[in-house]
């Protein structure tokens, strides 16, 4: 199971980290050849608008496109979220915006970097729902949000995984996960596990 991190921007490094402690190969992805290699692909936190332009001068975004549309799981986390999200309120006109999740997202909702906040979650870890959780425990999940954005609307068939202050900052459809905050920041590998389970199936033990 090789998972790809989005290398033009953001917390690459640490995402592997978890990557690899879930039991998978961690592979950076700046090119449409790294990106070919991959089973599936993490976007990591950052600035949005900036990762968009990175994603066309590296001849990424259109590749990028493809295999979301052939079914590539894929994880987007912050900044990430904004470019899956089948919309984006508050963003540049020419920002991409994938859809390969059906959410209307608010980018910079919870405000600006000063902002910055940190809460306990309380997550859905889909046990009734095909995904061999087992193991990832109901304790509260600890979550950064950094000038985060949240979602607006879901579509048909997107699951709402967790809230704070009634907005949707976790969710999926299908293969496709999605958060507003930074999971890879606290060491928590829950999160990074799940999708591993959403993407390959029954994988590595849990942590």
């Amino acid at each position: 199971m090789k998972v790809g991190l989005l290398a033009l921007q953001g917390a690459v490094g640490l995402h592997a980290e978890a990557v690899a402690a879930c039991g998978a190969t961690p592979a950076e992805v700046r090119t449409p050849d790294q990106l070919a290699a991959v089973d599936a692909l993490i976007l990591p936190g950052g600035e949005s608008t900036t990762i968009s332009k990175l994603l066309d001068s590296s001849g990424l975004a259109d590749p990028l496109a493809e295999r979301l549309a052939d079914g590539m799981p894929v994880f987007g986390t912050c900044a990430g979220m904004i470019l899956l999200a089948t919309s984006v309120l508050d963003g540049r006109p020419d920002q991409r915006a994938y859809g390969a999740i059906d959410v209307t997202v608010r980018r910079n909702a919870f405000g600006r970097q000063v902002d910055s906040f940190e809460a306990d979650l309380t997550i859905d870890w889909l046990e009734d729902d095909g995904v061999d959780a087992a193991g990832l425990d109901d304790r509260p999940f600890h979550a950064v949000f950094i000038r985060a954005p949240f979602i607006e609307a879901t579509g048909v068939g997107v699951d709402v995984l967790a809230s704070i202050d009634g907005h949707a900052v976790l969710a999926r459809q299908g293969t496709v996960l999605v958060s507003s905050f930074h999971p890879e920041l606290t060491g928590d590998l829950r999160l990074h596990q799940l999708f591993l389970d959403l993407a390959f199936g029954d994988g590595p033990s849990p942590p």
